[in-house]
């Protein structure tokens, strides 16, 4: 998201126009679909929601953006308020910004070893919820955001710098992924957390490995980016595109397939490692169902709100440069 946003505004200067276009982009499929899950789950009888608690929970779930995934709208949105300081911050320290780089790793590194062994032992209890639930604090995920700024305005040094070092990035990044692991049960066993806790993103270790992941998965996209040069109109070619424009919306609605899966799955007596095993074709079927709804509302108008692409832009004309971009 960070990268995203600094490579189309970098330049432009014109906020105005950025908070509309972004909050409209991203706040009514965070409105919308936080509704429509919402009566989902009524239909579907899942327990803490009844029309009782509806506009209560409903607005619980708008504010704290705790329900169905949707806490990365949230920061999202949190973060298009900051992001004309993060402009600013790059653009006065020009010459600089490998040390905003490395300050933010290192005050990302502090928070995640605050919040994993300070927070615990600390009475919230009088805290504002903002604070109180990290999880949805865009501060936590500071150094993303920046790396992905950084990662922009930087791009052909980031490209070189990953292809000198693909392999070391890719041996570092499945060590880093086997450790997860051991580090689980490390948590577990030897610190006592529960599985929430052990699972947790908000970890020392899970920001080395994170932040390898996406530099991995960075690299991947380098390599695919040269096979789709050789094979432009291949099915592949086309199976990513059609992805590409779909993938938000995949997201947003992916508790339906998640429910969906849920549900089948209590139909099933299989061992452990079957399960296991099921484990490709389970993300297959939820992927599925996600990319089925999402591609229905980008070519049914006017569902393409749900998705952050309408298809009908209401107080703008054919012709307005906003309206064609």
């Amino acid at each position: 998201t960070g990268l995203v946003l600094t490579l189309n505004y970098y330049k432009k200067d014109d906020w105005p126009n950025f908070f509309k276009k972004r909050f409209a982009g991203s706040g009514w499929p965070y409105l919308l679909w936080n509704f429509i899950l919402m009566v989902f789950a009524l239909i579907v009888g899942t327990p803490g929601f009844s029309l009782n608690n509806f506009a209560s929970t409903y607005y619980s779930a708008i504010i704290h953006g705790d329900q169905f995934y949707m806490y990365y709208i949230l920061v999202t949105l949190q973060l298009y308020l900051l992001f004309p300081f993060l402009v600013w911050l790059f653009k006065k320290f020009t010459g600089h910004h490998g040390w905003i780089l490395g300050i933010s790793f290192a005050v990302q590194l502090l928070l995640m070893f605050g919040i994993k062994y300070g927070l615990p032992h600390v009475d919230r209890s009088n805290w504002i919820w903002w604070l109180r639930a990290y999880g949805v604090n865009v501060f936590t995920y500071q150094f993303y955001f920046i790396f992905g700024a950084f990662t922009s305005l930087h791009y052909q040094a980031m490209v070189a710098f990953i292809k000198k070092h693909a392999k070391a990035i890719g041996t570092v990044t499945l060590a880093l992924g086997l450790g997860t692991v051991a580090y689980y049960f490390w948590n577990r066993d030897m610190l006592g957390l529960s599985h929430s806790s052990a699972v947790s993103p908000h970890q020392p270790y899970m920001l080395f490995y994170d932040t390898m992941m996406i530099i991995f998965v960075f690299g991947v996209g380098k390599i695919y980016d040269r096979w789709r040069k050789k094979h432009v109109g291949s099915w592949f070619d086309l199976f990513v595109k059609n992805g590409a424009k779909v993938s938000f919306g995949i997201y947003l609605d992916q508790t339906i397939g998640l429910t969906l899966l849920t549900y089948l799955l209590k139909f099933t007596h299989f061992p452990d490692w079957a399960y296991v095993a099921l484990i490709p074709v389970c993300y297959a079927l939820v992927l599925g169902v996600s990319f089925g709804i999402a591609w229905f509302c980008y070519k049914v108008a006017p569902f393409g709100i749900l998705i952050g692409r309408p298809q009908i832009h209401l107080f703008k004309k054919k012709g307005d440069k906003a309206y064609d971009q």
